[in-house]
């Protein structure tokens, strides 16, 4: 609980771009012209939603985004705003945590200096492409002093439905950039933890505070932004009802949740494999509005960074 007797919540909006999904459904390289559609249009449509109700957020970047002056644009407006900026690496690698060590510290080395130099503040979270943290991964982000990551997705319900759709995708004879992590990450803990540097699934005492993405309890149900989102008000409630038993609710969302595919003429090809595209934006930001009004009832909001520094400070959320 908090000072003010709520429960902690932190949100944050991962800002993969266009052509991450692309990859995930085996599809060419989008047109150029949707290079910087996520930041470009959904980032002010999430700190407008947010300002309104007086939220600070976190929102991971990919470093190469940054090479578009409207995303530096949008960017740095998020920061003046009070949103912590994260590191989401440089390329946002879906396979990252199987990568070479020289790869590895590129991916996030590079990002770390193009958001410093952007916002003048060195980012001290993370988010692995893909929910993949390794333990090589793990020692880089210490190496470089970060305070915590945000990658740990412990859902089995989540995984099972992705490893389906790979499947059945890899049957009908269609690619997929899409990976699946080491399985021993589906029994780490759900909530804020040390992990262990050489098994950053259990508990030890790396230097970097863990803070897993949300499931629910029992179940393990993915508590995220795209289930909240296009779920059936029913379901989202008993979700939203079941988060009740955590005390801390770490809520991720995706900028493309506020993508709107004819306003923002996203592709058919894409559209039809994106089912959360297929819905209007005026619908997303209604229920995502009221989502975020049922929370701020039972909640306080606080960045990720000062989540995981008041597991540092107390050693617990």
């Amino acid at each position: 609980m908090t000072r003010s007797g709520k429960r902690l919540a932190a949100i944050s909006v991962d800002l993969d771009p266009v052509r991450c999904y692309y990859e995930i459904h085996g599809l060419p390289a989008p047109p150029p012209p949707l290079g910087d559609l996520v930041i470009r249009r959904a980032a002010p449509r999430f700190e407008k939603l947010f300002a309104q109700r007086g939220i600070v957020a976190t929102f991971f970047v990919v470093g190469a985004d940054l090479s578009s002056a409207a995303c530096r644009d949008a960017v740095s407006e998020l920061a003046r705003a009070g949103h912590e900026i994260g590191n989401h690496s440089q390329q946002h690698l879906y396979d990252l945590q199987r990568r070479d060590d020289a790869t590895l510290h590129d991916e996030v080395a590079t990002a770390h200096a193009r958001i410093s130099e952007l916002t003048g503040r060195s980012p001290v979270g993370f988010r692995a492409p893909g929910y993949g943290l390794g333990p090589r991964l793990l020692a880089v982000l210490e190496s470089h002093g970060y305070r915590y990551d945000s990658s740990v997705f412990p859902s089995g319900p989540y995984y099972a439905a992705k490893l389906a759709v790979m499947s059945a995708r890899a049957l009908g004879g269609e690619p997929s950039g899409a990976f699946v992590g080491d399985p021993r990450g589906l029994l780490a803990p759900a909530d804020p933890y040390r992990p262990r540097s050489g098994a950053p699934w259990r508990r030890g005492q790396s230097s970097v505070v863990e803070l897993p993405v949300a499931v629910t309890p029992s179940l393990r149900l993915p508590a995220i932004g795209t289930l909240l989102v296009t779920a059936p008000q029913a379901i989202r409630a008993r979700v939203l009802e079941s988060m009740r038993k955590r005390e801390f609710f770490n809520l991720e969302l995706h900028g493309i949740d506020l993508c709107d595919a004819e306003a923002d003429g996203l592709p058919t090809d894409l559209v039809a494999r994106q089912p959360d595209l297929r819905r209007p934006l005026k619908d997303k930001v209604r229920t995502l509005a009221a989502t975020l009004e049922r929370l701020s009832a039972e909640y306080d909001f606080v960045p990720l960074a000062e989540v995981a520094l008041r597991f540092q400070r107390e050693g617990h959320v």
